[in-house]
């Protein structure tokens, strides 16, 4: 973008405010922010599920793993025997072994799937006490806004940290706000 449509975005701007009307007692205008990742982390609840969500993830990893080195196996087998076996044999033993890859492939996908829909689960009825208690400090606090600088691309570049209302957040949700 050059200095030119910088200058005329600003302007623009400017002028906006300008021409904006005056805000009312109810509507203050002020802002904060909050970082979901460290009050999401802080949040009464949130470490034992993220442990049991690990423990749950590292099986399926496991059992992958065991598929995924039968496969190799099989394979191996395939490659080591493949000379002296017929053009019949041989084409069989390929089906056999594509039908494997494919069974492992299946499976991967459904135990991701199964991943990402016990993680909704666990954190859904936290995500729901943090959302809770941040609109309970939003209206508290008169804020019009809280913008949220945990989240990949927010858009936020910098801000004053006076605004950071994470931590009281994270007071409340200890304290039980918000269930």
């Amino acid at each position: 973008m050059g200095r030119l449509s910088i200058t005329l975005s600003l302007v623009g701007l400017v002028a906006g405010l300008v021409a904006a009307p005056p805000m009312t007692a109810q509507t203050t205008g002020k802002i904060a922010f909050i970082n979901s990742r460290l009050v999401l982390a802080a949040a009464p609840g949130y470490a034992q599920a993220e442990s049991l969500y690990a423990g749950e993830v590292a099986s399926y990893r496991i059992e992958v793993q065991k598929m995924q080195a039968s496969l190799d196996s099989s394979v191996q087998s395939f490659q080591q025997s493949s000379v002296v076996l017929s053009p019949s044999a041989r084409t069989a033993k390929q089906k056999e072994l594509e039908a494997q890859q494919q069974r492992l492939e299946q499976r991967m996908q459904d135990l991701q799937d199964k991943a990402v829909q016990r993680e909704r689960d666990l954190l859904e009825p936290i995500q729901q006490r943090v959302t809770s208690v941040v609109e309970g400090v939003r209206a508290a606090g008169g804020y019009a806004m809280i913008f949220d600088v945990g989240v990949q691309n927010s858009g936020v570049v910098a801000a004053d940290r006076s605004l950071d209302l994470t931590q009281k957040v994270i007071d409340q949700l200890k304290a039980g706000g918000g269930s």
